[in-house]
């Protein structure tokens, strides 16, 4: 998947809010790139992970998580139950952007701890995985406040990561951007930090609630695309068909 990612190739996948395995199968067997576990947001604890994970599996899609922080710990549990990257939420400094590579990355590259997790067959096969993971596992960044849009030149220069992720809610909000009137102000933003990470080299990446405009932004340079989530196209199905099925029988909701 990451190597699908760094070559520029155009990823859509969805947040997965549900807590259950079988929220993830279905939602996998519709043929999204990948899947993002929403730990941030949703409720969905450490204890949780391997299983969500494991249930992407079966279709063989592959697993993100976004991590509830920073924390060394929250990205290591998430990397060990085998996860196929992490998202970082919330990265508004190059320190804290570089503290994302040192909590991704093995050694030298960065100083992940060594555990006999999911990802390393529960340690049967912890030499392997060491040749790995630091090739394959995908890091990506959230910027989505105000101070990361300041800095946005300085964190897409730190290597090790590969995608800069927009948050366009968190933003809109930290810029004063919200609403109608906010607009232009919001895209202008997204646009500032899509660029810095195009010419730093690193992939652009953004949150969209529907798909509309998808192709307008792709031609701005962003290839990786989170589309709503299982929680969103739950409820739209569930409206959509309620809907249709009142307009034929001529009733109107109560």
């Amino acid at each position: 998947m990451r190597q699908r990612i760094l070559s520029g190739e155009t990823l859509i996948g969805s947040f997965a809010a549900i807590p259950h395995p079988v929220a993830i199968e279905v939602t996998a067997a519709a043929g999204p790139d990948f899947l993002c576990i929403d730990a941030e947001h949703a409720q969905i604890g450490r204890e949780r992970l391997e299983d969500l994970i494991r249930a992407g599996d079966v279709h063989g899609v592959p697993m993100l998580v976004r991590v509830p922080g920073h924390a060394p710990e929250q990205i290591a549990a998430a990397l060990d139950a085998g996860a196929a990257g992490v998202l970082v939420p919330r990265v508004s400094t190059v320190a804290e952007a570089q503290a994302a590579v040192t909590a991704t990355r093995y050694p030298p590259q960065g100083a992940r701890g060594v555990g006999p997790g999911r990802a390393a067959a529960y340690g049967y096969r912890i030499p392997d995985y060491l040749e790995s993971a630091n090739r394959t596992v995908l890091l990506a960044i959230q910027v989505e406040t105000a101070a990361g849009l300041a800095n946005i030149s300085q964190i897409a220069a730190v290597e090790g990561i590969d995608v800069i992720f927009i948050g366009p809610g968190d933003l809109s909000v930290s810029i004063g951007a919200l609403g109608p009137e906010g607009r232009e102000l919001l895209q202008a933003a997204i646009v500032t930090i899509a660029s810095a990470a195009t010419d730093a080299g690193r992939i652009a990446g953004i949150f969209r609630p529907a798909p509309d405009d998808i192709a307008a932004w792709r031609s701005k340079g962003i290839s990786f695309f989170i589309l709503a989530s299982d929680t969103m196209f739950l409820g739209a199905s569930v409206a959509a068909g309620l809907a249709t099925a009142r307009a034929a029988t001529g009733d109107k909701p109560a």
